[in-house]
């Protein structure tokens, strides 16, 4: 598995980087994971729809997203001929990583997103092109969640935003994407190229 850290970078640029990553795996046949952060912004998948703040329009799945500073965003550029099984290794690795730090998040697969009770931690959006997947897992660590709130995630009736550090845990998005690198690639039985 090939590893890119981009620290953070606007949506639009990312989302151009992350197409070229997407032929770049498709040419060389491995898995690349991408960690990023976006400065503040509202995303829109391929649910549409009209919202009260400004939106950018993307190819994922999904309805609306917000991203911002403090917010683990994971791509993955990987191998999925078979995209149920690569979803479900990605679950595996997010499953494990909430054992670990948040047991209470839980997935609800009607939803598609890690929730406590009402509030939602992590939202999840692929897509899929010529076996490869694109897009990924957007997980909350510590945001400002008044922004955040400003349109109910993935404008799901009754849901509200919340963070690994609004739930108590106090870890870095360095410190939490650590954790999940190793759940990655326990969950892809793969080991990080350096």
């Amino acid at each position: 598995m090939v590893l890119h850290r981009w620290g953070s970078v606007e949506y639009e640029i990312a989302r151009e980087r992350m197409r070229k990553v997407h032929s770049l795996a498709r040419k060389d046949g491995q898995n690349h994971l991408i960690f990023c952060s976006h400065p503040k912004v509202f995303t829109v998948g391929s649910d549409g729809g009209e919202w009260p703040v400004p939106t950018v329009r993307t190819d994922r799945g999904g309805s609306i997203t917000c991203h911002s500073e403090g917010q683990s965003v994971s791509y993955f550029c990987f191998q999925a001929q078979k995209p149920p099984l690569f979803y479900r290794r990605v679950l595996n690795a997010y499953r494990a990583l909430f054992d670990e730090l948040l047991p209470k998040a839980l997935y609800d697969k009607d939803r598609p997103g890690f929730y406590i009770d009402g509030r939602k931690i992590a939202s999840l959006g692929f897509r899929y092109s010529e076996g490869v997947s694109l897009h990924g897992v957007a997980l909350n660590v510590d945001v400002d969640l008044k922004f955040h709130a400003l349109v109910a995630p993935c404008n799901l009736d009754g849901v509200v935003p919340t963070s690994l550090f609004a739930e108590g845990v106090k870890l870095s998005v360095e410190e939490v994407e650590s954790l999940l690198l190793e759940k990655i690639s326990e969950a892809f039985d793969e080991t990080v190229q350096t």
